[in-house]
């Protein structure tokens, strides 16, 4: 995805000379720069900035930096920096069509001049470039579709997507700073002093846009700044942490918790082992629980990448993970819970026989109940773990336990099983199971056959129990109506 939007928007090079800080400023940084003074001519000459007149507060057309002195292109970078700074209401596209084009080629021609690698920026103009990025891109979002509604839920994969009308501009802004923040010419010894925490939890902020281009440029941007500075390292992973709590426990609503774990999936698969406590406290408290939101399926193919990679790492946490989503296994969802069935196969897929066997036997009690949901997608999902040779030889391996767990649930839906495919696939895990161990089928058979005589014995008992009632107290209502008369 990097790739993807590094490449985009490329546009040719500019072929001046790098951007050199000059002797500090006299009359230069006191000027701007009128349309007028761009001379139309075959040979162009460079244009000084002494002459041009400061307009502060207005839009102005300033020259290209290839065309002022070395010695002006400081003040004139700084000068587009300040015109880039101007925001406009772009839910009008009639207004301010003039300056809206003028900070859009400004802003493209700083791109170009970043992917060119020609730009050797002074600290001053590091500063003021953050924040003019800062000005762009810190802004309170849109009210999201349910808060104009007043709906309180739907399903984000039929919601239409939202476009934020200024991305013209937003995304040539992103661009500026992940150019900024991958540029071997930034020294990140300068630019830690204004990509600071507060800048990192701005970034953080903005990954509930309702715009799915600007939360995939944030993506990037921020597993870069992750990347490069590894002073902000626990901070992020705190700060993301902070978000999965307030969405778990008190919203349920953030639109870039996707996003994020696709940054968190990447850093997981550089931790280094053994595991430090606070990882495993990370999976434990914030990881797992994001199972309970309604809203799941937004974000759970990230979600079981992350939770897969840490039982990659160290495979004693899988029974951790497993009892952990059995905890918050849906009772009447039956979308999540083919999810959760999903998510397990790949789980148990890492997972060795020894911590198996530490969580089968509620694993396997939950299993039994999917595979006789009359939800029949439930009960193929379930039944089509025995299709896994490794998952079927982790039973094999323990089916002394497993069978007599869900022997009953295979014959009930052998039986009476609405659904063909249901009872062909329970035929032949049950043949499965008669293969690999007769006598254990056997025995098992036989007694889910006293199981099942001792409970129709019970229902003659219970039956026999109500009739007796029943003769009983039509005897005392007799009796009450005699002693009436």
């Amino acid at each position: 995805m990097l790739n993807k939007i590094m490449k985009r928007g490329q546009r040719r090079s500019l072929k001046s000379e790098a951007i050199e800080a000059p002797i500090p400023p006299s009359a230069a940084s006191s000027v701007t720069v009128n349309h007028a003074s761009r001379l139309a001519s075959a040979t162009p000459q460079p244009v000084s900035l002494a002459n041009i007149p400061l307009n502060p507060g207005t839009v102005e057309v300033l020259p290209t930096l290839r065309d002022v002195p070395m010695s002006d292109r400081h003040n004139l970078f700084i000068r587009k920096l300040q015109i880039c700074c101007f925001l406009f209401d772009f839910t009008d596209p009639t207004k301010s069509v003039r300056e809206k084009e003028i900070k859009r080629q400004n802003l493209a021609e700083l791109v170009d001049l970043m992917q060119s690698g020609s730009c050797k920026m002074n600290e001053v103009m590091q500063e003021e470039l953050i924040k003019m990025i800062s000005v762009n891109i810190f802004r309170c979002l849109p009210p999201a579709a349910h808060e104009n509604t007043g709906s309180e839920g739907g399903d984000p994969e039929e919601d239409e997507m939202f476009m934020d009308p200024s991305w013209p501009h937003l995304q040539l802004v992103y661009d500026l700073l992940l150019k900024y923040v991958v540029s071997s010419e930034t020294d990140t010894k300068i630019a830690k002093k204004y990509l600071d925490h507060s800048f990192v939890l701005k970034l953080l902020d903005l990954f509930d846009s309702e715009d799915m281009r600007e939360r995939e440029y944030l993506k990037t941007i921020l597993h870069r700044i992750y990347g490069r500075f590894m002073v902000h390292r626990p901070f992020i992973r705190n700060a993301i942490n902070n978000i999965f709590y307030r969405f778990i426990f008190e919203t349920e609503r953030y639109n870039g918790i996707g996003e994020l774990l696709e940054i968190l999936g990447s850093i997981i698969n550089g931790f280094a082992l053994p595991m430090k406590e606070e990882h495993k406290l990370f999976l434990v408290r914030a990881l797992v629980p994001l199972h309970k939101p309604k809203c799941i399926s937004s974000y759970h193919q990230q979600l079981c990448y992350c939770i897969t990679q840490f039982v990659e790492k160290d495979y004693r946490l899988a029974d951790t993970v497993i009892r952990g989503v059995l905890k918050y296994w849906p009772v009447t969802n039956c979308g999540k819970e083919v999810l959760f069935l999903g998510e397990l196969e790949e789980i148990l897929e890492v997972t060795q026989s020894a911590e198996f066997q530490r969580c089968m036997v509620p694993l396997f009690r939950q299993i039994g109940r999917s595979l006789t949901s009359s939800h029949f997608q439930v009960a193929e999902r379930a039944l089509f773990w025995w299709n896994n040779e490794h998952i079927v030889s982790l039973i094999a391996e323990n089916r002394h336990i497993v069978l007599p767990i869900i022997f009953d649930a295979l014959e009930k839906n052998i039986r009476g099983h609405w659904n063909q495919a249901i009872i062909g696939l329970s035929s032949n895990v049950r043949r499965m199971f008669l293969e690999m161990d007769p006598e254990l089928f056997e025995e098992c058979q036989r007694q889910h056959d006293d199981k099942q005589a001792r409970a129709g014995e019970v229902k003659e008992h219970r039956e026999l129990t109500w009739k007796k009632l029943e003769e009983v107290a039509s005897q005392v209502t007799g009796e009450e109506s005699m002693v009436v008369i």
